[in-house]
């Protein structure tokens, strides 16, 4: 079960989210909160993996809400306006729902947690660590889980909410619904590195170095202005102006 709570300041919209969760059998609803310091006050005191969230609400917005987390769950914005969609998809959400929001919908989002959800317990079950203790983690690719081994990615690239995973062995790339800053945690830290927005490298991959630009075989990936102190840390080399 995924528990998950309900954060809304519009009494009626909290009731119609309770009967949504009700209908769908692998959630749990550890509670309702009418504004995000009664969320606060709930995710201090209980485990929850998912939130459904408003984003106008008095006090703390849900954007900013989410900000303020240090240790973020999943969660499914669930919104009369658009407007914010941009910005809640840099903050990593799962789904950006706009009221009013079909049942049909609403399930669609929810099977994105599970899925999520199911992919970081594997990993876990797994000994996934950043340390790198195992060797292999699993991304979800057409509705299975597909493993993939840390020696076998040359570069990762960024696209919106997707990425795509470029292997040694293979010439066609796995494409999987994730965002890059999850699937930077997902590897150790010692091999891999981010060198811009867009672009996630293998250190024992790389053949050449320019100031700008790093190769892997003939692909050149560009290195952004705010990496290049982590890369020359990296390499061994002193940062250049």
């Amino acid at each position: 079960m995924i528990n998950c709570i309900a954060v809304d300041d519009e009494p009626l919209a909290l009731d119609l989210l309770e009967d949504n969760i009700s209908k769908v059998p692998f959630l749990k609803l550890v509670a309702k909160c009418e504004n995000a310091m009664e969320a606060i006050n709930v995710l201090q005191k209980e485990h929850v993996d998912l939130i459904f969230l408003d984003i106008q609400m008095p006090g703390l917005t849900g954007l900013q809400f989410i900000q303020s987390l240090t240790q973020k769950p999943m969660i499914i914005l669930i919104t009369a306006y658009e407007k914010h969609a941009l910005e809640a998809f840099n903050l990593d959400v799962i789904d950006y729902l706009v009221k009013p929001v079909s049942l049909d919908r609403f399930v669609r989002a929810c099977n994105k947690a599970k899925d999520l959800y199911q992919l970081r317990m594997k990993n876990k079950e797994a000994g996934e660590t950043r340390t790198g203790k195992a060797d292999y983690f699993f991304v979800n690719v057409d509705y299975s889980l597909l493993k993939v081994t840390f020696n076998d990615i040359r570069f990762i690239e960024g696209l919106k909410d997707y990425v795509k995973i470029h292997l040694k062995s293979t010439t066609k790339p796995i494409v999987t619904r994730m965002s890059m800053k999850s699937m930077e945690e997902e590897l150790p830290t010692s091999s891999f590195f981010r060198v811009h927005k867009s672009f996630i490298v293998s250190r024992d991959h790389i053949t050449a170095i320019r100031k700008n630009s790093i190769f892997i075989d003939t692909m050149e990936i560009p290195v952004s202005e705010n990496y290049r102190d982590t890369l020359a840390s990296l390499i061994g080399k002193p940062g250049q102006s």
